[in-house]
């Protein structure tokens, strides 16, 4: 740690240990003793980095969530000490179950973890910390993952929902096992190209911004639905030379809403209208008051083949350019007066720029 702030590498964050909480992995320390460490912590990292504005944030306990430990453990720790509270999400099991591609695509299966995000919500907002509640690694299936699977665009039905589930419950972060290495790597292990999960991942990045929105639907538990307000868009604005002398400058906007369908049904395409609970007693709904196209991101298997490395984007293969670059996702423009069909066995990210959402002004 001396040697990388004296060097000035930029460092996000310190997390504490590994898997040591609760009952632990290999290992187990109490919630009292895991306190006063991770106090010593914060005391070194302060002392390292004296300008708060740079400084890197400090995790812990990085473990699978125990309720009772997770508390004494900040009851301990106290205010102003982490800045994000890690726990550890491997719903799926393990890898070699031969079950984890049909897990993936069973919403009910899927729900079952939705308690354990709203449990550390809960216990990460009464405690007074001031922290965060973050994923701090996540992988699906332990073990390094499914051979057939976690590598494969089926991930996505369990990935996607996760960004989605973990947001609903006020998770900050959501720290993804692994960038490479095992199946579950969002890249290939041996060419380091994309896995179709780094795809989903980077246009999450891209749309979805911080403000998170109820959204229901009245169809199949087979099709998922998620709301953001969409995420700042760099804008550039050119001005006269003669008035700014760099010829341009740059501002933030944000317009409407980010909304994620996923569609875990394999033989089921849904058609969705996206409309503003504000105005359900309205006459005037607010689908049909939207003017400008909507840009729409449909994410599908090569093939039609779920267990495909492959992924398609408004139906072209996203392969890397000749340079080694990540590709260009551009949308395609579908008038708002139309519905979002959703194919089966696909994601669909829908940026809607008219859309009048309260709580997405002026994040």
């Amino acid at each position: 740690m001396n040697y990388t702030a004296q060097m000035g590498y930029k460092i996000d964050s310190y997390e504490f240990g590994n898997e040591l909480c609760g009952a632990g992995v290999s290992a187990r320390v109490e919630a009292e003793q895991y306190a006063r460490d991770t106090i010593q912590v914060r005391k070194a990292v302060n002392e390292l980095y004296p300008d708060p504005n740079s400084r890197p944030k400090v995790l812990g306990p990085a473990g699978f969530f125990d309720e009772e430990w997770f508390k004494k453990y900040l009851e301990a720790v106290g205010p102003n000490v982490v800045d994000g509270v890690t726990h550890h999400i491997y719903n799926l099991g393990a890898g070699v179950d031969p079950n984890l591609i049909h897990k993936v695509q069973d919403p009910y299966f899927l729900d079952e973890v939705a308690q354990t995000f709203k449990d550390v919500q809960d216990v990460v907002d009464r405690s007074g910390t001031g922290a965060a509640a973050w994923v701090g690694e996540s992988g699906g299936a332990f073990n390094s993952g499914g051979r057939d699977v976690s590598h494969t665009f089926a991930n996505g039905f369990w990935y996607l929902d996760q960004l989605g589930m973990a947001s609903t419950f006020s998770h900050k972060a959501y720290c993804r096992q692994s960038l490479v290495g095992g199946n579950y790597g969002l890249l290939n292990s041996n060419t380091f190209t994309p896995n179709p999960d780094y795809y989903g991942a980077l246009l999450w990045h891209r749309l979805m911004g911080t403000g998170v929105l109820a959204t229901t639907h009245d169809g199949s538990p087979y099709l998922r639905s998620y709301t953001h307000c969409t995420k700042n868009q760099v804008v550039v604005n050119h001005a006269l030379s003669g008035f700014v002398s760099s010829g341009k400058c740059l501002s933030l906007v944000q317009t409407g809403v980010t909304v994620l369908l996923i569609n875990m049904d394999n033989s089921t395409t849904f058609n969705v209208w996206v409309t503003n609970d504000l105005n359900i007693y309205n006459e005037k709904s607010e689908s049909s008051s939207l003017t400008e196209d909507r840009e729409e991101y449909h994410l599908t298997p090569q093939g039609g083949n779920i267990q495909s490395d492959v992924v398609l984007l408004n139906g072209t293969p996203l392969k890397l350019t000749d340079c080694g670059d990540i590709p260009n996702l551009p949308p395609k423009y579908v008038p708002a007066s139309s519905p979002v069909t959703v194919a089966p066995s696909s994601f669909v990210f829908v940026r809607i720029k008219d859309f009048k959402a309260p709580a997405c002004e002026n994040r």
